[in-house]
């Protein structure tokens, strides 16, 4: 069953308010109106994305909401809802925005479960940007976001979050990674689709966290 705020992202009246001059793409601060009710959200609109050479393919919009879909499909509920749909620029990605999020600091290095459970997305979509800035804290909850760089078919894994580098996955995570079924289809490439698989496979091989890449850097640039 779609959840409500699945819904509200998708039928309800964006808004635009403001802009996230920060962004490297066009991130468009808006609020969503359905059925009386008001939330804030995260536009990316497809027209407003730069080309990336490392990822000709797709568009980073349909690469956002495929790691929430993996986040669902993995049961960790460490990405806000996140939808494809067409807006005021066209189609792009719409997120539910994390209002009043607490200050990171130096908790990224922590070895909490909430983080764990972040580290354990990024080794299977691949995410090659994992900045402390993309981790936000609100009430002992931890959510990612930023994810328009992932499912490259090639190793690329770049994340601040080495903590939990060759630890063992617990039976839990094992038994999640064989469980995975996400389907993906018309949001990443079928060679990106396959390469998912085999990282999945692999991490079953394993039986642990990915180590930092030798042949890519391993932490991103800047790491905020």
């Amino acid at each position: 069953m779609k959840s409500a705020q699945l819904e509200h992202l998708e039928k309800g009246q964006i808004e635009i308010v403001g802009r996230l001059v920060a962004a490297s793409n066009a991130s468009l601060f808006c609020k969503i109106e359905y059925q009386g009710k008001s939330v804030n959200a995260i536009y990316k609109p497809i027209k407003g994305e730069r080309p990336l050479w490392d990822f000709p393919d797709g568009n980073l919009a349909s690469r956002e909401v495929a790691t929430y879909l993996a986040s669902e499909a993995l049961g960790l509920g460490s990405v806000p809802p996140t939808i494809l749909r067409d807006g005021p620029f066209g189609e792009g990605s719409v997120q539910l925005w994390i209002d009043d999020c607490e200050e990171v600091g130096q908790r990224y290095l922590e070895k909490s479960e909430e983080l764990r459970k972040i580290a354990l997305l990024d080794a299977v979509v691949n995410n090659t940007d994992r900045k402390i800035g993309h981790l936000l804290y609100k009430n002992g909850d931890i959510y990612g976001c930023d994810h328009g760089v992932t499912f490259h078919q090639d190793y690329k894994l770049r994340t601040v979050l080495w903590q939990f580098a060759d630890l063992p996955f617990t039976d839990h995570e094992l038994k999640t990674l064989e469980n995975l079924d996400c389907e993906l289809t018309g949001l990443i490439t079928d060679a990106e689709n396959l390469a998912m698989d085999e990282r999945v496979a692999n991490l079953l091989r394993s039986g642990k966290f990915p180590l930092p890449p030798t042949d890519w850097p391993a932490i991103p640039w800047p790491p905020f």
